[in-house]
């Protein structure tokens, strides 16, 4: 089990290192001096993101196990997707945008609710969870994997998002950042496109065994 989590982990990291509308959120409501309202976005962030891992746990695991290349099919679109987001931080690495005013929000709801909204209609995240998350997991789970993976990825989403909202809430950190930012968008793309190649060299794998087992099979 703790293999599953850690692959799942290390698949969730990669998607959370790469830019995106949650990233931008919560980064936009930090350097514009709302620390509040990015932390309290944050959580909301990290309720949606357990809400589509609750929908990927609970039910998209049985599809996987009446009709296994498919299985196979989401691991690939999910490896190809992860180099294309490495591609995307490549590109982006040389990219000097202007940083946009982050949006002004009044109440701690509204915060939450942007959050929330944020992350439940982010297509990276339904991706995620309905294809890789749900392509890591054993054709049959045991609760106990199941729970922990839910866990995992709340603690996970949480703990990023809120260091997101902490980190360019500082002044200091904001400028530096501004500094090295393509050193860093070319180190994301390299973790990033390690990842999906490792997921979509695990795939080809996995389906060389299947079609070698069922020539096996065949033959005798």
């Amino acid at each position: 089990m703790f293999s599953i989590l850690l692959t799942i982990w290390l698949l969730y990291l990669a998607v959370l290192l790469s830019p995106g509308a949650n990233t931008l959120l919560i980064t936009q409501l930090a350097a514009s001096e709302q620390g509040k309202s990015a932390r309290v976005a944050a959580m909301g962030v990290a309720v949606g993101s357990t809400t589509w891992c609750i929908c990927a746990v609970c039910g998209l695991h049985v599809i996987f196990v009446v009709f296994p290349a498919l299985r196979m099919a989401l691991q690939i679109s999910g490896a190809t997707y992860l180099l294309y987001i490495a591609w995307r931080l490549w590109r982006l690495a040389d990219a000097h945008d202007a940083q946009e005013k982050g949006r002004t929000v009044k109440s701690p709801m509204a915060a939450f609710r942007l959050g929330f909204l944020t992350n439940i209609t982010n297509p990276k995240a339904a991706l995620f969870f309905g294809s890789i998350l749900a392509a890591s997991f054993p054709p049959a789970p045991g609760w106990a994997l199941q729970v922990a993976v839910i866990a995992l990825v709340m603690v996970t989403s949480a703990s990023w998002h809120l260091l997101l909202a902490y980190v360019f809430s500082r002044r200091t950190v904001r400028s530096g950042y501004a500094r090295f930012r393509s050193p860093f968008n070319r180190l994301a793309s390299l973790v990033v496109s390690s990842v999906g190649l490792g997921l979509f060299v695990a795939t080809l794998k996995e389906a060389q065994h299947r079609i070698f087992t069922a020539s096996a099979n065949a033959v005798w």
